[in-house]
C-alpha cells in the first residue's frame, strides 16, 4: 500500500444529514419499538477484500454508514444505540490494520464528534482502558465530556470492549469490595452486580444485529437475543448496514412478541373436575436445595 493509499483511507467521510431528503421512519407504536439496538459491526473487512479492496476500506465505509444508522435511530425514535466497534480479541488482527483502526477511531472522533453534538447524541465509552491508545482514550473521553448533558439518543461506543472481561473486572471488583469490608458478601445481587459493569445505567438490548454473514453475539453478552433479522437466511450486509435497513429491522421487532418469561395459554380450557390445587401455605417460598 502507498501513503497515498493510506492518506484516502484514513480521510473521514462527511457525516450524513440527520434527515436524508425522501426517506421517512415507518410508523411504528412507541410500546413496539426497541429501547436499546445494539449493532456488531461485522464483515467490513471481508467486504473490502471481495471488491478487490483492502481491508482498511471496509472499516472506512463502515465508519460512514454508522453515522447514518445513528441518524436513523433518531428519526425512528430508538433511545439508545450500541455499537460494538473493536472487541478486546481485535488485537489479535495484524498490527498494520490494528494501527489503522486506532488511528482512523481517534481522527472520528475528533471530526465526528461535533455533528453528533449538534444531534442532541450523548456519547459514551464502553470498554477497557489497558492496551487502549492513549490518544484514542483522550478523544473519547473529551468527546464524553462535550456531550454529556445532550438528553437525545444514547450512543455507546464499545471500543477495546469484551462481554467476559467486562464480567471478570465486574467480578474481580466486588471481591475486592467484599474482602474490604466495604460490601457483604450476602447483599450482593443482581443490582449490586449491574452497579460494576463499565455502563452501569446502560438498558437491556431489546434488538441484536450483527453486520456480515456472522450469526454470533461475539462476545457481547448485553444482549436479550431474539431470533432477529440478523439471524436469518439474509445476513444484513457488512459496512453498508444503514439507517433504511435499521428501519427494516424494527419494523420486524415490531411484530414480535415478547413474554419477559411469561405467556398466555391461547387455548383456554377449565380446570377437570377434581383437579389438585396448591394452597397458598403450600407454595414453596424460597430456593431449594437438595438434601435440605
Amino acid at each position: 500500500m502507498t501513503m497515498t493509499d493510506v492518506t484516502r483511507d484514513m480521510t473521514v467521510e462527511a457525516a450524513p444529514p440527520l434527515h436524508r431528503p425522501g426517506l421517512t421512519p415507518p410508523v411504528l407504536p412507541a410500546a413496539s419499538l426497541p429501547q436499546h439496538v445494539a449493532v456488531v459491526m461485522d464483515g467490513n473487512g471481508r467486504w473490502a477484500n471481495a471488491r478487490g479492496l483492502p481491508r482498511t476500506e471496509g472499516h472506512r465505509v463502515g465508519e460512514a454508514n454508522m453515522l447514518d444508522v445513528a441518524a436513523g435511530a433518531i428519526e425512528i425514535g430508538v433511545k439508545e444505540l450500541s455499537v460494538y466497534a473493536f472487541s478486546t480479541e481485535n488485537w489479535r488482527r495484524s498490527p498494520g490494520e490494528v494501527r489503522f483502526i486506532m488511528g482512523f477511531a481517534r481522527k472520528v472522533l475528533r471530526v465526528q464528534r461535533d455533528v453528533l453534538n449538534s444531534w442532541n447524541v450523548r456519547l459514551c465509552w464502553v470498554g477497557r482502558t489497558p492496551r487502549l491508545w492513549k490518544s484514542v482514550l483522550r478523544e473519547l473521553r473529551e468527546a464524553e465530556r462535550v456531550t454529556a448533558h445532550n438528553t437525545g439518543l444514547t450512543l455507546n461506543l464499545c471500543i477495546n470492549y469484551g462481554g467476559r472481561a467486562e464480567i471478570a473486572d465486574a467480578t474481580r471488583a466486588i471481591a475486592e469490595d467484599v474482602a474490604a469490608g466495604r460490601l457483604k458478601a450476602s447483599s450482593v445481587n443482581e443490582k449490586t452486580i449491574q452497579r460494576y459493569l463499565y455502563s452501569p445505567t446502560m438498558r437491556d438490548v431489546d434488538l441484536f444485529i450483527r453486520t456480515g454473514d456472522e450469526q454470533r453475539t461475539s462476545n457481547f453478552p448485553h444482549v436479550v437475543l431474539l431470533p432477529t433479522p440478523s439471524s436469518t437466511s439474509h445476513p444484513w450486509p457488512g459496512p453498508t448496514f444503514n439507517r433504511t435497513e435499521l428501519w427494516r429491522a424494527c419494523e420486524v421487532y415490531a411484530g414480535r412478541e415478547r413474554r419477559y418469561g411469561g405467556a398466555v395459554d391461547r387455548v383456554l380450557h377449565e380446570e377437570p373436575a377434581g383437579a389438585e390445587v396448591l394452597e397458598d401455605n403450600e407454595a414453596d417460598e424460597g430456593p431449594h436445595h437438595d438434601g435440605q
